[in-house]
């Protein structure tokens, strides 16, 4: 048999009962080390796949880890409110202003009522109707030009009750104004 030359790591001290490392004594506590680590893939895992999800998605899944923060809403710049006309004399005749009802409500006389009171008072007219829909529960005066705002609110001021919208002109093409009464008009004591 061939001889090899030997070095120092070819004997073993005495107190070494060992032999290799891999025959070590196991030290207390290196199980749950390794359980610590399998823990923290599975939640890197779990979670990356959900927020993988939510992203394919776009939507919110609920955790509150992965909800974005809300963006600073931005107060809206004042609204300059236009004074209401109440006396409808102060409305000049060049505007050529006229004013619809049209009845939403389930009442079938609630667009004659509004009409003759309106008339009454010196609004300047135009048409009463009922509307295509009679379930409409708010009452609202549209009006196509910015200007005739004044007028709107005014109008809203003789009838008690409604809002103010500006529309485009081709919605209500017959008339500067339009008043769509909803049942709100009936309870208002109108």
């Amino acid at each position: 048999m061939a001889s090899y030359p030997k070095d120092r790591f070819d004997e073993q001290p005495d107190d070494v009962e060992r032999i290799g490392a891999h025959r070590g004594p196991r030290r207390r506590g290196r199980g749950w080390i390794g359980f610590a680590w399998a823990l923290l893939a599975t939640g890197i895992l779990v979670f990356g796949g959900l927020y993988a999800l939510s992203q394919y998605l776009g939507d919110d899944l609920g955790i509150p880890i992965f909800a974005t923060p809300e963006e600073p809403v931005d107060a809206p710049d004042p609204v300059e409110t236009v004074a209401p006309v109440t006396d409808p004399a102060a409305i000049d005749p060049a505007r050529a202003i006229t004013i619809d009802v049209l009845n939403g409500s389930s009442e079938t006389s609630a667009q004659t009522s509004a009409f003759d009171e309106l008339s009454a008072a010196g609004w300047p007219m135009g048409s009463a109707a009922p509307a295509s829909d009679r379930s409409i529960e708010e009452t609202f005066i549209y009006y196509s030009n910015a200007a005739d705002e004044d007028v709107a609110s005014g109008l809203v001021s003789a009838l008690g009750i409604g809002e103010i919208r500006l529309v485009e002109p081709e919605i209500f093409p017959a008339a500067a104004l339009t008043i769509v009464l909803g049942s709100d008009y009936l309870t208002s004591g109108q």
